[in-house]
């Protein structure tokens, strides 16, 4: 039985992921800020674990080594959502953005590193996200946070090869989950820019009706878990391929599409 680590699985996409990754039989470890919480709410073991805390993560390693002897597979999920105008948007945020989402996500994989490494095995997946292949207006520290990920785990799975360590980034566009409902959102204080953030906002609004539920990158992530030599890279949504070609190659394209997606609404 294969022993998984999920970190912010006490809700949302996570506690997805992890209550199928149980029902299949894995023996599954998910994270939370506040377990306590959801003590006898959810089927498989979750412990204490703040990815932006340096003394919780070394606690939790400590804690999780105590009821594993072998880690198969870290699914780095936890992180939050930052939206908002770059230019209005504090620097404080951006860098709360990075220290979860890119500091927290790294620091907790050199963590656990050395167990796989000892072992000669082990997948590390991290959720990223098709927003750190492009960007996006109203998104730039998230963008660049999910970007940065990309950047560091391209150059660890150099690193880990030889010790037959998988590493995997997921990048799915939009699905409905509660991460949008929980993100951070920057108050406008720029009037240069209302009429286009308000515009954005229905956009955006626009699409997450539209989105499908994250069943896909669940099933997705189980693949790369069940899989012997999984890929690096894993886009997950309608019309990726072509998004990231406009975006790569046809920035003007891009630039048509999207802006007129936003006059639309």
């Amino acid at each position: 039985m294969k022993n998984i680590v999920i970190t912010g699985a006490s809700t949302g996409f996570g506690l997805l992921l992890a209550t199928k990754l149980h029902e299949k039989g894995f023996n599954v470890i998910g994270t939370s800020r506040e377990p306590e919480k959801y003590k006898n709410k959810i089927p498989f073991k979750l412990l204490s674990l703040d990815i932006s805390d340096d003394n919780s993560i070394s606690s939790f390693t400590k804690e999780l080594y105590t009821h594993i002897d072998k880690l198969d597979v870290l699914v780095n999920n936890a992180g939050f959502f930052v939206m908002g105008i770059a230019e209005e948007t504090p620097i404080k945020i951006g860098l709360q953005q990075f220290e979860t989402n890119f500091w927290g996500t790294v620091k907790l994989t050199n963590a656990l590193l050395p167990k796989m490494r000892n072992q000669k095995e082990g997948k590390i997946i991290t959720v990223g996200s098709f927003l750190g292949l492009i960007g996006h207006p109203n998104l730039s520290y998230y963008s660049a946070s999910k970007h940065a990920l990309e950047g560091y785990f391209k150059s660890l799975r150099f690193e880990t090869h030889q010790f037959n360590i998988k590493i995997s980034v997921i990048e799915p566009m939009f699905h409905k989950t509660n991460f949008i409902n929980n993100a951070v959102a920057t108050h406008g204080n720029i009037k240069e820019y209302d009429i286009f953030r308000q515009k954005l906002q229905s956009f955006y609004n626009n699409e997450l009706q539209k989105a499908p539920l994250p069943t896909a990158v669940a099933d997705t992530i189980i693949k790369v878990i069940n899989s012997r030599n999984p890929k690096f890279n894993y886009p997950i949504g309608k019309g990726t391929s072509m998004i990231l070609a406009l975006q790569q190659f046809l920035y003007n394209a891009f630039e048509s599409v999207v802006l007129k997606g936003v006059e639309k609404h």
